[in-house]
C-alpha cells in the first residue's frame, strides 16, 4: 500500500492537494493484526470491514452511475481492442 500511495503522491498529486489516503477493505477485520501490520507505515491508511448488500440502499439510489453508464465511460476512455493491437505492432 505504501508503494502505491508514494507513487500516487509523487506523480499525480497537485501541489494544493492533501496527501492521498490508502483504504483497505476486508471481509473480516482483526484489530490486533491491523495494528501490527500497519504500525511502521508512514502514509495514512484506513482499514474497514465491509458487508455485501443484496440491494442498493434507498438513500444511494440515483446517486451512483448505472452499469450501462459505467460501460459507456469505459468505452469512451479506453481504445477499442483492434486499436490497441495496431498501435503496438511494428512494420
Amino acid at each position: 500500500m505504501d508503494f502505491y500511495l508514494n507513487l500516487l503522491n509523487e506523480k499525480e498529486r497537485a501541489p494544493d492537494d492533501a496527501p492521498s489516503i490508502g483504504i483497505i477493505l476486508c471481509a473480516e477485520k482483526d484489530n490486533l493484526e491491523v495494528e501490527f501490520a500497519l504500525r511502521s507505515k508512514t502514509n495514512p491508511i484506513g482499514v474497514a470491514e465491509y458487508h455485501l448488500q443484496a440491494r442498493l440502499p434507498e438513500d444511494l439510489r440515483g446517486k451512483l452511475p448505472s452499469p450501462r453508464q459505467l460501460q459507456q465511460v469505459v468505452r469512451t476512455a479506453l481504445p477499442a481492442p483492434a486499436e490497441v493491437g495496431r498501435k503496438g505492432s511494428r512494420k
